[in-house]
């Protein structure tokens, strides 16, 4: 308590000093938070995007196909894999894909064309919601399909455009018919945003005249709190004879990505945090050699090493817990309004654009958790208390008879 009252004594007494310290290691304090948030924000939007959006957080096909997708490799019995997905506390959805060949006016491109069931898909994924001009599917529509944001544009077509699609049947036939388009997406990927087309699944039958069996069964969990990799395990034991994958399966570069997002945030708050560290060391060795004489005497009179080390660091201590009080008052509320008032970028950024593939929203939120807001706290004291070392066993080494003479 001795050493905690002096120190305060010493802080109240350099004010000007004092003052700049903490409100530079608050500045970076208050920086780093807002920052923290919107990495966070930004990593939260990729894994959305990446996975609820378009590919759901499992799926299941048939032996062989992701090596070698082909329209005749189908789950035959998808209705009973669906039925033991939902028992064991998941949600599902089928899917029919296949190929072929749109037109419209003079231009054609090739297609992936995919076939939903409205009502099902919309409890799995949130492509619905990713509608950029026109509507989704409905469960009545017929001839009805969805195009993505940029094979829109190749075809230079907009909702209520007809389109011509060819493709191989599943008998042999030459498969082709005229479709409208009843909405255009966003951009939710490279795959769907350059080729891809969704109908229902009744047209997709009807097309390719395929009756039975679907390509693919996506899924996610009914409840959040079951770890994904215990869901995908369970799911994989009842259906054996299928391949069963995470969404960290099927995206392992992204996966990865997130994983090593923490390792991200570390560097870059130990490169900004540098400067503050230098700061902090400049401040307090300057503040050392102010006061050379005074912890000679101090030390003359029975003021050991030890305590002078430890007075300096209660003095540091004293100064970063009122930086972090600071940044915590500027960076949380600062956090909190962009987590609901984005920051803008489409005056940069076409309404629709994809970054490594995965879509990117021009707005960018923030996203305050507890990882956002105390990493940058507990890492400000870190380097600070780190930095300080070095004045404070400066001070502890003093010579009383140098020190009292040391002008």
């Amino acid at each position: 308590m001795q050493l905690l009252s002096l120190a305060l004594k010493n802080v109240l007494r350099y004010r000007h000093r004092t003052w700049v310290t903490v409100l530079a290691m608050a500045f970076a304090g208050a920086i780093m938070i807002f920052y923290a948030g919107l990495f966070e924000g930004w990593m939260g939007a990729m894994e959305t995007n990446a996975v609820s959006m378009e590919m759901g957080e499992m799926q299941i096909h048939a032996q062989g196909y992701r090596d070698d997708p082909d329209l005749y490799t189908v789950i035959p019995d998808y209705r009973r894999v669906i039925r033991q997905a939902e028992n064991s506390g998941l949600i599902a959805s089928p899917r029919l894909l296949g190929g072929g060949l749109a037109a419209a006016h003079e231009n054609s491109t090739g297609v992936s064309i995919r076939g939903i069931d409205p009502r099902a898909e919309e409890q799995v994924v949130l492509l619905q919601n990713h509608v950029f001009s026109g509507s989704w599917l409905s469960a009545t529509d017929a001839k009805q399909v969805v195009l993505g944001y940029q094979l829109a544009r190749i075809l230079d077509v907009r909702p209520g455009s007809e389109i011509v699609l060819v493709a191989q049947a599943a008998d042999g036939s030459m498969a082709n018919d005229l479709f409208t388009v009843q909405g255009v997406l966003k951009s939710v990927g490279q795959g769907i945003d350059r080729g891809g087309l969704i109908m229902g699944d009744r047209d997709f039958r009807e097309f390719f005249a395929l009756p039975e069996g679907v390509h693919e069964i996506v899924m996610k969990r009914a409840d959040n709190g079951v770890l994904l990799e215990q869901a995908t395990k369970k799911i994989a034991e009842l259906v054996p004879d299928l391949e069963v994958n995470s969404w960290r399966e099927l995206q392992p570069t992204l996966a990865r990505l997130l994983d090593l997002s923490d390792v991200s945030m570390i560097i870059m708050l130990l490169i900004i945090y540098a400067a503050v560290g230098m700061l902090t060391m400049n401040a307090m060795l300057m503040g050392v050699f102010e006061r050379i004489p005074v912890f000679g005497v101090m030390k003359a009179v029975g003021f050991s090493g030890c305590r002078l080390f430890g007075l300096i660091f209660s003095e540091t201590l004293l100064l970063v817990t009122m930086a972090a009080v600071l940044s915590l008052a500027l960076g949380v509320p600062l956090s909190y309004y962009f987590e609901r008032h984005p920051i803008d970028f489409s005056f940069l950024l076409p309404e629709s654009s994809t970054i490594a593939g995965i879509a990117f929203e021009p707005q960018w939120y923030c996203r305050v958790t507890a990882g956002s807001v105390v990493m940058p706290v507990v890492f400000l004291y870190i380097v600070a208390l780190l930095a300080v070392l070095y004045p404070a066993w400066k001070a502890a080494v003093i010579s009383p008879v140098k020190a009292i003479h040391h002008i």
